[in-house]
Order: structure tokens, then C-alpha cells, then sequence
């Protein structure tokens, strides 16, 4: 059997503009950009990972460039809202006073399974949430990013609790309960309904959180601000195998093990249309970078770099970081 899952690895959404969404989420959210990379699934397009300092399993966003994206038709059967975590209640005091004086769409505060909540969007409607951990018990590392004016006690640590909206709430929950071994919380009962909260076996706290709502909006029709997949952590390449195994075992489509060279990949859709991946901690972003230097440069993996110059060619030369 396979090892629990440890929580969730990172999220990976659209951008229309990579040079915008840089700025947003470097100066702005004061992340680091840890890889310049491309999709290798369509090389004309960057992939960006945003992250803590040193790039930690758990801390990365990532963003596909697609120019020509329109926008997001929100509704179901949706990766709805992506959570980042934050230290303290006082962090999300700091950040709404901050997000609110660079123009950005900022709600109310709201309490979501005991924890203090700042719902946002970034420029494109990229549904965020900066979320307070003081109540957690358990708080996966974090190192803040060094070149950002953001203080370090309110700096983002990573991913946070992630909500889907889905048609069929309990088609979702057979997949996360009996085959990914997620417990189900008790449910977050709020203003707008009730949302069911899940949570990976292999750890607790907000970076091990699956929020789930149930609607009967039509399908979202994604685009610019929608989000393509989630990925849950598992330990090495041995564990995934023992995963896609598993998954096999049901009969689901899927992608077989993938090799992405900063981690290796497993990808199933589960039967609300919500697109999973199971991803490696390892090896990391300093596979072909110094730590000090990751984002500087674009990075391919070995495979790809004999397409470099004809890859370069397509891409659209992005502003230097320091």
C-alpha cells in the first residue's frame, strides 16, 4: 500500500499576460519566482512557479501563460479558490490593508473552520484566499522569500486549504475518502451554505485542506483566472508507483507516471471532471539551479534543451529578477 498522502504540492492556474502576473505575485505578494520553466506538455508557453525562498513542496503556485485566454465563466466542476497561508491573524490585518492600497478586489473577512479568512482576486479573477494558521497545531515549514518588502512574520507560507465546486458532492468525497484515505472534518456551516472540509491523512492544518462546495451552476467555462489542476504530495517515485497502482485498480484514465524532472507526476480525473495530480517532494527546483539564483534564467529540463533556441524564439522575453 501506498504511503498516506501528505498534503496538498502546489496548484496550477492560467494567465493570459506572464509579465503581469510576475509583477503581481513577486512585488505584490512579495513570492518567489523559484522556475522559469515551459509547459512540456506545449512548449510555446511559460510555466511559472511561485513559492517560499527555497521552493518547498507545498509553498507553489504555478501559473501557464496562455495569451490568448479569454475569461473564466465561473461554476461548477471547478478548482474554485486557491488558499495561502499566512502566520497570524495580524498577517491577514497587514495584507488587507496592503492589498487594499495597491487596488486589488479585496472581500470581507470572514471565520472558515476556525480560521480567519481574507478572500481576493488577483488582476485576471484568480479566486484567492489568504487564510490565518494561528489555530493549527501543525505548520509546515516555510522560509520567507529574502528580495521582497513583505516582513517576514506576514510573509505567505504556502498553500492553504484548496475548495472545489462540484454537481455531485458525494462522487467527490468516494475518490478523496476510499482512495486518497482524506478524512472528512466537520463541515464548515456559513452564511452561504455549507461547505464539507477534508483532510489529507498524512498530515493536518490548513495545507492539508480540501474544501468542498456543492452547486448546480453549470460547468465553468475556464479561462484567464481559472485554475487547470491541484497536486497532492506523496514522498518519492516508489510511493507514486504504489499510487498509480492503486488508481489503475479502479480503472480510471489517466497519465501514467509522468516525468516533470523537478518532480515526477501522476494525473486522474475524478468524476466531478476535477483534475488531480499526485506529485514527488523531490528532487526540487535546485536540480539545475543554486538556490540562490532559481527563477533567474530559463530553465529546461534536459530533454527539452536541445530545443532551447527554438523554444526561446516563441516566448516573450520576461523582466529580469534580482
Amino acid at each position: 500500500m501506498p504511503e498516506p498522502i501528505k498534503g496538498i504540492h502546489h496548484v496550477s492556474a492560467i494567465t493570459a499576460r506572464a509579465d503581469k502576473n510576475l509583477a503581481f505575485y513577486t512585488n505584490t505578494l512579495g513570492m518567489r519566482l523559484v522556475k522559469k520553466t515551459v509547459n512540456q506538455d506545449d512548449t510555446s508557453m511559460y510555466h511559472l512557479f511561485y513559492a517560499d525562498e527555497q521552493g518547498s513542496p507545498g509553498t507553489d503556485l504555478t501559473f501557464f501563460e496562455i495569451p490568448r485566454a479569454g475569461r473564466t465563466h465561473t461554476g461548477s466542476q471547478s478548482i474554485s479558490r486557491t488558499g495561502l497561508r499566512l502566520a497570524d491573524d495580524a498577517a491577514v490585518d497587514y495584507w488587507k490593508e496592503r492589498l487594499e492600497q495597491a487596488g486589488v478586489t479585496v472581500h470581507d473577512r470572514v471565520i472558515e473552520s476556525g480560521r480567519l479568512t481574507l478572500p481576493f482576486e488577483d488582476p485576471e479573477g484568480q479566486r484567492l484566499a489568504l487564510v490565518s494558521t494561528e489555530q493549527d497545531e501543525v505548520k509546515p515549514a516555510s522560509v520567507p522569500p529574502q528580495h521582497s518588502d513583505v516582513p517576514d512574520i506576514h510573509a505567505i507560507q504556502g498553500l492553504g486549504p484548496v475548495e472545489l465546486t462540484v454537481p455531485k458532492l458525494q462522487k467527490s468525497e468516494e475518490v478523496l475518502v476510499s482512495v486518497l484515505g482524506f478524512k472528512r472534518l466537520d463541515d464548515d456551516v456559513h452564511g452561504h451554505g455549507t461547505t464539507a472540509v477534508y483532510q489529507a491523512p498524512g498530515s493536518s492544518g490548513a495545507a492539508s485542506e480540501i474544501r468542498i462546495v456543492e452547486s448546480v451552476e453549470p460547468k465553468e467555462r475556464p479561462g484567464r483566472g481559472s485554475v487547470h489542476h491541484v497536486a497532492f504530495r506523496v514522498r518519492d517515485e516508489e510511493d507514486l508507483r504504489d499510487w498509480a497502482e492503486l488508481i489503475n485498480s479502479r480503472g480510471w484514465a489517466n497519465s501514467g507516471v509522468v516525468e516533470r524532472y523537478y518532480f515526477k507526476s501522476f494525473y486522474f480525473r475524478e468524476p466531478n471532471g476535477i483534475l488531480y495530480e499526485l506529485a514527488t517532494d523531490g528532487p526540487g527546483f535546485d536540480i539545475d539551479e543554486p538556490l540562490e539564483s532559481l527563477g533567474r534564467s530559463l530553465a529546461l529540463p534536459p530533454y527539452l534543451e536541445h530545443k532551447r533556441g527554438e523554444i526561446e524564439q516563441t516566448l516573450t522575453p520576461l523582466p529580469d529578477q534580482d
